[in-house]
């Protein structure tokens, strides 16, 4: 009787341990192949192409999602942005490899994104969240992460097959998660 009440006592914290640890996704990954330490948000920004448009016609609307990236190769810092677009029944986006195709819209104004060659390591910082969607990293520094975090507004226009811009938006502001991932990456505006 007394084993039993001792487990009995004992499972509610072990319960809240087991879920401790699988809430929270670690934001700092090691990558023992190439030595590569890489940080992340715990999931990428998930912006909507369409919102009104996609209620009115019971389409399908397309995603883009976004996040940051730190790498670390043995003390040397670099940064670089991920972005994922995944098409819906919206207006078709072209390939967001090119230079200029995709343009971050932030309250200072532009920030055209310059591709870059992504960083081999066995596990990537961002899932794919579609197979068939399109998947490209770009090149920033301190000042365009820092420029991109005190933004309230994040709108990532992408060049549509047309020509033109295709936007997709945060329906939420970005500004309190991505200030966060700075202050865990010990970026100051300063």
């Amino acid at each position: 009787m007394r084993a039993r009440w001792f487990l009995l006592a004992l499972l509610p914290g072990v319960l809240w341990g087991c879920a401790g640890e699988s809430a929270r996704k670690p934001d700092e990954m090691l990558d023992e192949r190439t030595g590569i330490t890489w940080a992340a948000l715990p999931k990428p920004i998930e912006l909507i192409q369409g919102t009104q448009s996609a209620v009115v016609s019971n389409k399908p609307p397309s995603f883009a999602y976004l996040g940051p990236v730190e790498w670390n190769r043995s003390g040397d810092i670099s940064y670089s942005l991920w972005v994922h677009v995944v098409p819906g029944s919206d207006r078709q986006v072209g390939d967001i490899h090119g230079d200029g195709a995709v343009t971050l819209m932030l309250d200072d104004g532009p920030f055209v994104l310059i591709p870059a060659e992504p960083t081999r390591v066995g596990r990537e910082p961002y899932k794919r969240i579609a197979s068939w969607g399109q998947t490209a990293n770009f090149q920033l520094d301190v000042k365009g992460l820092i420029r991109l975090a005190a933004s309230h507004k994040l709108v990532v226009d992408i060049r549509g097959t047309d020509g033109s811009a295709v936007p997709f938006n945060a329906p939420d502001d970005t500004h309190a998660l991505l200030s966060e991932y700075l202050r865990g990456r010990n970026i100051t505006a300063d």
